[in-house]
């Protein structure tokens, strides 16, 4: 509770042009938003520009956003660089391979589909069986990592990892393939 008041704290002051709040949230979460996108792309020039750009657009619309949840925002705003990054074709044989993808076009143009295919995905995590859907939710929205969601939910490491496990077979098997391409590169964690 501490960690979300603090960050309220911060967006009110950026809201306020508060240069030193904004730089708080930037060396509170760049580090870690850094690492999750270069456990996608494993190009660290490019994972840089991703996150300048997060932090650019978070400043710029720091008067008119309602960001009520600013980590969550965040990563969400790193998922949608990164989709962006693979949307315009920017990917190496490299990514492809690590990817499993082969041959599948991503034909995507722009905002409202990203949301659109957001939108499928919850609709497919709502259909998820309770205690599945509440750790999937707790580990790719809530970006909690297994271990914390293990401890808060007191279970073992290992039963998260299946229900994740299972989770992900859910939706692959019913989304559609193009779908179920962009939804691995949503959901990576």
């Amino acid at each position: 509770m501490k960690m979300i008041t603090e960050d309220i704290r911060l967006l009110e002051g950026m809201k306020e042009d508060d240069n030193s709040s904004f730089k708080a949230v930037y060396e509170k979460y760049s580090k870690v938003l850094f690492i999750y996108a270069h456990n996608i792309i494993k190009d660290k020039v490019i994972c840089e520009d991703i996150i300048q750009e997060v932090f650019i657009s978070l400043w710029a619309k720091r008067k008119t956003s309602n960001i009520s949840s600013l980590k969550p925002y965040l990563f969400q705003a790193v998922k949608f660089q990164i989709f962006n990054h693979f949307r315009n074709n920017k990917f190496s044989t490299e990514d492809l391979t690590r990817l499993n993808i082969i041959d599948v076009s991503m034909n995507v143009s722009d905002q409202i589909e990203y949301s659109e295919l957001n939108q499928i995905i919850r609709d497919q995590v709502a259909k998820l069986p309770k205690r599945c859907r509440h750790i999937f939710v707790l580990s790719r929205y809530d970006h909690k990592s297994n271990k914390e969601i293990a401890e808060e939910l007191e279970i073992s490491v290992q039963a998260v990892k299946n229900q994740i496990s299972k989770a992900l077979a859910f939706l692959r098997n019913n989304l559609q393939l193009e779908e179920a391409v962009i939804i691995s590169l949503i959901l990576l964690h």
